[in-house]
């Protein structure tokens, strides 16, 4: 029984210690997660813009919502940048991922905090403050593709 007990201990701490690129069996899988992660958030992103930029009328009650899940979505696409990854599937994700780890960890952190802010800002039903929430993040998105993606 001691046995059972060290070794489901010994396999729990070994899942948690386990690298976030182990979690996928195949690059692809972590391509095709990133990928859904980041299009789903994009998705109520641009139902956010579209009110703050006046496309479609101001409803606070779908701007919190759509915040809310931008907020956790942002957290999600980062696990599925691990080593290997840049390969196995078509990507429009620069190479400068891998080789500028520092520096894209900076704009993932940075997306995860505005996106927070944004969601606070949504939970006002105030529409100025969602439209600077909103650009501060845009902002955020900007830069990373810019440097990150492929047009």
């Amino acid at each position: 029984m001691k046995a059972l007990a060290a070794f489901a201990f010994a396999a729990a701490t070994l899942a948690v210690a386990a690298p976030a690129s182990a979690q996928f069996a195949k690059a692809e899988d972590a391509i095709k997660y990133r990928q859904s992660a980041l299009f789903v958030m994009g998705q109520h992103f641009s139902r956010i813009g579209a009110m703050a930029n006046g496309r479609v009328p101001f409803d606070a009650k779908a701007a919190q919502d759509n915040a809310d899940v931008v907020a956790q979505m942002a957290k999600l696409p980062w696990a599925a940048f691990g080593p290997g990854t840049d390969k196995g599937a078509p990507t429009k994700a620069l190479p400068e991922i891998w080789t500028e780890q520092a520096k894209y960890k900076e704009h993932a952190d940075k997306l995860e905090a505005e996106s927070v802010k944004l969601a606070a800002a949504a939970k006002t039903g105030n529409l100025d403050n969602l439209k600077a929430a909103f650009g501060a993040a845009a902002g955020t998105c900007k830069a990373c593709h810019d440097n990150y993606r492929a047009k």
